[in-house]
This record gives structure tokens, C-alpha cells and sequence, in this order.
């Protein structure tokens, strides 16, 4: 049985922490690898990045494996949150072995953020050091294959995409050869996820079912509701959409930087405009190696790349179709579902 989410890849578990109320509206979100960690690697194309422990990812680089990612609010304060997971990685004996004693460790946490600040009232509301704790104390009592929770939820819970209310998603498939791949996103961004012409969520077109379009009147009315908020909120809102795109595949890090780079081509089929100067877009690949990829086919990565590309436009929508609307003093951030009234049928 499959979750269609990112815990579809045997091992990794996902938890989210939350913050809302009394001017907050942010949070982390946490990829736990299995034990013993997961080939990584990354590529960010926005302008604007906000990450930390990225180099470390070089394929030229010494570190081959990480136990966590972790995806937050709070942009670059929220980035804080990534010291909790690393404390409790340490207390786990989790991490690159430093010394003689198993305790002697050195957790890599790769960590980015989105740009949240003050969308719940309050700018100094943001993650810390406790929640991203709490985000991985999450994960590791998770069973595994627990689906992945989606929308106004961990590093989604203050994201906007253009002026409708964006969020987490997640979205997996097994290919013929019966690898996995999955994708988490946390659709965040100054572009818009919405075709201003019809009312189809972008990433929509690139799907496998009938694209129905709202009728004239439901869009002219979504589009007058988009105007007023976008009135009341003042500037556009910022930044950065995160993801993080996972294999049961046996990777080398060049593959799985490879696999980062090229599901980038997801984001861009549902964001648009994308990896602007103010963004920060970021994809964080994880290989756990329980398959092999096929000895006598050189291009075997390559259904890999297709399906990660895919899995990420997948995962826009469905976070931007679980997402819910949210007023707070920080702005009013209306959900796709309440503007057009769109049930929440995955691609």
C-alpha cells in the first residue's frame, strides 16, 4: 500500500511542528533519513537563498550522507531550528564519527527556509532551536510509511504562492523497474501558481487528468476576492519554494545533485515567473540505496529525473489544493479551494 508521499521511500519519515497563534504563523518540517543516514545533494536556483549546510553537499566534498533535512519558516532566523535537530541527533549517536567513542559525532543538518515574516502579526514570531526539535521528535515517532500531512502545516503553515495561500505537499510513484520516487514541497513564492487567464492551478496542465476550467463567472469573482486581500496585504509576498525529492535508488552524490538540478523543471511547470532574485528556490535530493540502478543501461538515471521533475509539479498542487485560507493581523491569504471551490483530487 502506498501513501503517495514522500514516506513512500522505505525509511524516510517526515514531522511537522507548528506555530500559530498570538502572531504566529510559521513552523519546521523535518526529513529523517533511516539510520545510518542517505546519499544527499542540492541545488538551489533562486537568487535570494536562505540555507545552511548546503556546501557540504558538493559532490567534491567529504560528506557523503545526512540524517536530516530540514525545511522552515522564519527565513533567515528560522534557521536556528536546524541546531534542535542537530542536538537531537547528537543525543541519538547520530552523525560523521569524529573520535574513538560512538557518542563523537558530528550531525550535517542541511537546512532552508521560506520568507514568513509577520504573516501572523508578528515579525519576531519565527522557528528556533524547540521547534525544529519538536519537528524531529515528530518524524522519529512516526511508523513507518505514515503519510505525509499536507497544507497549513509545519514549514507550510505561513505560505503564500502569488496571493492564494500555499503550503507542504507530497506526491511519490514506482517506476516499472520498481524504484521509488517521491517528492515534499513546501510552495512558498513571489510567483504566482495560478493561470490568470482560466483559474487552472499551473501545474495542473502538466497532469495526467482532464483539466476542467472553473466557469467565467467563478474566476471573475476569485480574481475580484485575490484583489481586494492583495489590497489589504500591501506588498506582494516573498519567497522561495523548497523540496525535497527522495530515491530508493543507489545514487553517487553527482547523481543525486543531477536529480536536484533537474526537478527543478517541476517547480518552473508551476510557478510562474520562478527562481527570481527574491527567491530562493532550493531542491534537496536523498538516496537511500535499497535498489540498484540497471548495471547494463547507462541512461538508467533517467527515468529517475523524469519522474522527479514530475513528482515536484505534482506536489505544488496538491499543496496549494490542501491548503487553507488564513486572516490574521499579518494579511488575508485566501485558499484556491475557497476561491474556486476546487475539491482536493490529486493529479
Amino acid at each position: 500500500m502506498t501513501t503517495d508521499s514522500l514516506t513512500d521511500v522505505a525509511g524516510l519519515r517526515v514531522g511537522h511542528a507548528t506555530r500559530t497563534g498570538a502572531g504566529q504563523l510559521t513552523g519546521t518540517t523535518v526529513v529523517l533519513a533511516p539510520e545510518g543516514g542517505a546519499v544527499a545533494a542540492v541545488d538551489v536556483r533562486g537568487g535570494g537563498p536562505g540555507t545552511r549546510e548546503t556546501d557540504a553537499l558538493d559532490p567534491r566534498n567529504l560528506v557523503q550522507r545526512v540524517e536530516a533535512v530540514v525545511l522552515t519558516g522564519g527565513s533567515a532566523y528560522g534557521l536556528d531550528s536546524a541546531s534542535g535537530v542537530v542536538a537531537w541527533l547528537e543525543e541519538q549517536g547520530r552523525g560523521v564519527r569524529v573520535g574513538l567513542d560512538p557518542s563523537h559525532v558530528v550531525p550535517v543538518v542541511p537546512a532552508a527556509c521560506v520568507f514568513d515574516l509577520g504573516r501572523g502579526g508578528e515579525f519576531t514570531a519565527r522557528p528556533d532551536a524547540a521547534t525544529g526539535r519538536a519537528a524531529v521528535e515528530a518524524a522519529a515517532a512516526t511508523a513507518p510509511g505514515t503519510p505525509v500531512e499536507e497544507g497549513n502545516i509545519g514549514a507550510g503553515t505561513g505560505a503564500v504562492v502569488g496571493r492564494i495561500k500555499g503550503g507542504v505537499g507530497s506526491a511519490s510513484v514506482r517506476l516499472d523497474s520498481g524504484i521509488t520516487v517521491a517528492a515534499l514541497v513546501v510552495a512558498n513564492a513571489s510567483g504566482s501558481g495560478l493561470d490568470p487567464a482560466t483559474g487552472v492551478l499551473y501545474g495542473q496542465y502538466f497532469g495526467e487528468r482532464r483539466v476542467d476550467h472553473p466557469a467565467p463567472e467563478v474566476h471573475e469573482e476569485a480574481q475580484r476576492r485575490l484583489a481586494e486581500a492583495a489590497a489589504k496585504n500591501g506588498p506582494p509576498p516573498l519567497n522561495t519554494t523548497l523540496a525535497v525529492v527522495a530515491t530508493d535508488a543507489e545514487l553517487t552524490k553527482a547523481q543525486a545533485q543531477k536529480l536536484a538540478g533537474t526537478s527543478h523543471d517541476g517547480m518552473a511547470r508551476a510557478v510562474r515567473p520562478v527562481h527570481l532574485l527574491n527567491d530562493g528556490d532550493t531542491v534537496f535530493a536523498l538516496a537511500t540505496g535499497g535498489r540498484t540502478l540497471a548495471a547494463d543501461n547507462p541512461l538508467a538515471l533517467n527515468e529517475i529525473l523524469a519522474a522527479g521533475a514530475d513528482l515536484v509539479t505534482r506536489a505544488i498542487v496538491r499543496a496549494l489544493l490542501a491548503a487553507e485560507s488564513v486572516a490574521t493581523p499579518g494579511g488575508t491569504f485566501p485558499s484556491y479551494r475557497d476561491l474556486y471551490e476546487k475539491t482536493s483530487e490529486d493529479l
